[in-house]
């Protein structure tokens, strides 16, 4: 009789929103007797439920999600944090012989979890300066001067992320380095098998335009306006997600909740492409299928995988 051969020591589900990861990662952690580690970098915000597409408890079968709700939308994303409570979750699951499987399309988080990354310190006094210029002369100004010193991380990061731009010149600034060297390479921390779901783009388009019509459906500008009241447009990074700011420019009647929606859709596919961009770089991502007719045998193909990976 064949022995079923064991699983990785850690599984990580990856690819861009609306793919279909979550219910992938459940399927996968019920086979392995595992449970889920989050890594969408807005589903760790308490009450943003609806327009993260967080799964309800129902949705998860019984099958525990860990670093889900653990920060209020006041507060600042920070990745470094994130690796530790990540990196913490999947050792003490391991540490029980059960199977951590990563979960989300936040490439940066993912790494952060799975990989060898250490991440530069921070010089108060630079930053505050870096900030100041930013109030001062705009996030394009500085975005020119990124250009100038780390072409590649300009080319990354958005000209209108102020946020992001003073962190790459503050990195810039603080190691003598350009921002992209300090980026990891592809150095794992953990026995990973990263699994990609793959939608062709067509598809995916449609999949997003339905997710933020039921988004609406299902009550998002209630939820904003619940989580407004709670310091959500105070919240530098829950702010700024997907929905949520759109949401948040209608109710302060920048735009009709129309034109809000319209312009969560654009966002989204043009988010989506930005992930999928991000995971088709990394070479040990296995792309799989999550077009609708395969959805069925997408479980059986991962496990399939899995299995081909383990004993290779």
């Amino acid at each position: 009789m064949r022995t079923a051969a064991p699983a990785p020591r850690v599984i990580a589900v990856v690819g861009p929103t609306a793919a279909g990861k979550s219910d992938l990662g459940v399927a996968l952690a019920r086979h392995f007797g595992g449970e889920v580690v989050n890594a969408d970098s807005m589903q760790l915000y308490r009450g943003m439920d609806i327009g993260t597409a967080k799964l309800t408890p129902e949705e998860r079968g019984g099958i525990p999600h860990h670093l889900l709700d653990i920060w209020d939308v006041t507060t600042t994303a920070n990745v470094a944090e994130y690796q530790r409570l990540a990196r913490k979750e999947i050792d003490r699951l391991l540490a029980e012989g059960r199977t951590p499987v990563l979960v989300g399309g936040s490439g940066l988080y993912v790494k952060g979890a799975i990989d060898v990354m250490e991440f530069p310190g921070t010089d108060p006094e630079v930053r505050a300066r870096l900030e100041a210029e930013l109030a001062a002369e705009g996030p394009g100004a500085l975005h020119l001067r990124l250009a100038a010193a780390d072409p590649d991380a300009a080319r990354a990061i958005l000209a209108s992320n102020g946020r992001r731009i003073v962190r790459a010149l503050e990195v810039i600034e603080i190691t003598g380095r350009p921002f992209t060297a300090n980026l990891p390479g592809h150095q794992s921390v953990y026995d990973t098998v990263q699994i990609g779901v793959d939608v062709a783009r067509p598809e995916l388009d449609e999949r997003i335009t339905t997710r933020v019509d039921r988004m609406w459906e299902a009550g998002l500008v209630e939820e904003v306006r619940t989580l407004e009241a709670q310091g959500l447009r105070e919240g530098i990074t829950a702010s700024r997600a997907l929905g949520y700011q759109q949401v948040l420019a209608a109710l302060a009647g920048e735009c009709t909740e129309d034109e809000a929606r319209a312009e969560t859709v654009r966002a989204t596919k043009r988010f989506a492409r930005r992930q999928d961009s991000w995971f088709r770089r990394d070479p040990r991502v296995h792309w799989l299928s999550g077009a609708a007719e395969h959805r069925t045998e997408l479980p059986h193909q991962a496990l399939a995988l899995l299995e081909r990976a383990v004993t290779a």
